[in-house]
C-alpha cells in the first residue's frame, strides 16, 4: 500500500488506536510534530531522552524556536523549563539544557579556528588528562556552539588526534555522563548512520520498540531516509522495509511504517 493511500485511510472508521496516534503526529506540521514528540517523551514513565536529543540535535535553531512556540501553545508550558525540571536528575538532562541554550545563543557562522581551539580543549580536559571527561568544558561548548560548529569541532578532533572523539570516551569504565555524551556526539557527527543503528536496534532487539521505529521514520521520512536506507542495507545486509516486515506483524500499522521507510527524501 502506498503512503498516500494509507494516509487517505486515516479518515476511515475502524483504524487501530496505535496507527491513528502515529498518523495524527504525521499529519501535523513539522514543528508541531516535534512539539508533540517532545511532550510524549517527557510524559513517559521513564523520560525518553533519546527522542529529546534527536530533536535538539537534528533541527535548525529557527525550527527549534517554532517547536518551543508550538509546545507552549499546545500544552501551556515551556519546553526549556520542563527539561530543566526533570526528576530525578539525569546525565542527558544537562546536555539537553546546554543544547537548548545553544540554539538561543550561538553564532550562525562556522569557524575553523574556533573548532580547532574547542577540539584542543576537549582533548586536554578529556583523554589528555588522567580523569574522566570534564563536564564543565563539554557543557560550555555545547551551550555556546551551533550544531554545525560542533560537528566541525569533532571533525577537527579526529584530524588532529587521529581518532573520533567518542573513542576517547571508551577508556576503562565510562561514566553515565560519558555514555550519554557518546550518543549525542554520534547523532551530531553522522545522523544517517545514527538513525540506521537506532532502527536496527529497535527492530531486531530482544523486544521490538515500535514507538522508536515510528518516531524515527516519521522524523526522518522527508529528511534523509534514502541515505538511512542505504546505510542500513550496507551495515546489516538487508533492506529496511524487509526488516520491518520480518519483525512487525502484518496490518495497516506495518504498512504505514513501510510507506515511511520507503519514502524518498525531498529535502
Amino acid at each position: 500500500m502506498c503512503g498516500e493511500d494509507l494516509l487517505k485511510k486515516s479518515n476511515m472508521a475502524g483504524f487501530l488506536p496505535k496507527i491513528c496516534a502515529a498518523l495524527d503526529v504525521w499529519m501535523l506540521g513539522s514543528h508541531e510534530r516535534d512539539a508533540a514528540v517532545a511532550r510524549q517523551a517527557l510524559e513517559e514513565s521513564v523520560v525518553n531522552f533519546k527522542a529529546l536529543i534527536e530533536i535538539l540535535v537534528g533541527r535548525k535553531s529557527s525550527h527549534i524556536a517554532l517547536i518551543k512556540q508550538a509546545y507552549q501553545t499546545r500544552y501551556k508550558r515551556h519546553l526549556d523549563q520542563d527539561i530543566a525540571n526533570i526528576e530525578p536528575p539525569h546525565p542527558y538532562q544537562k546536555i539537553l539544557v546546554a543544547l537548548a541554550t545553544s540554539h538561543k545563543a550561538h553564532n550562525a557562522d562556522v569557524s575553523q579556528h574556533v573548532a580547532k581551539c574547542d577540539a584542543k580543549r576537549l582533548y586536554e580536559t578529556g583523554e589528555g588528562s588522567p580523569g574522566a571527561a570534564e563536564k564543565a568544558v563539554v557543557l560550555e561548548i555545547f551551550s555556546k556552539r551551533s550544531i554545525p560548529q560542533m560537528k566541525l569541532t569533532f571533525s577537527c578532533y579526529k584530524h588532529i588526534y587521529g581518532h573520533d572523539y567518542t573513542k576517547s570516551l571508551k577508556r576503562g569504565n565510562s561514566t553515565d555522563f560519558e555514555d550519554a555524551l557518546k550518543m549525542v556526539v554520534k547523532c551530531i557527527l553522522n545522523p544517517p548512520n545514527y538513525y540506521a543503528k537506532t532502527l536496527y536496534a529497535s527492530i531486531k532487539g530482544t523486544r521490538v520498540d515500535k514507538a522508536a521505529v515510528a518516531r524515527v521514520l516519521v522524523s526522518r521520512a522527508e529528511v534523509d531516509m534514502d541515505e538511512i536506507q542505504r546505510i542500513f542495507k550496507k551495515k546489516y545486509g538487508m533492506e529496511l522495509r524487509d526488516a520491518i516486515c520480518e519483525s512487525i506483524p502484518s496490518g495497516d500499522y506495518r504498512d504505514f511504517l513501510v510507506a515511511l521507510a520507503t519514502k524518498a527524501s525531498t529535502a
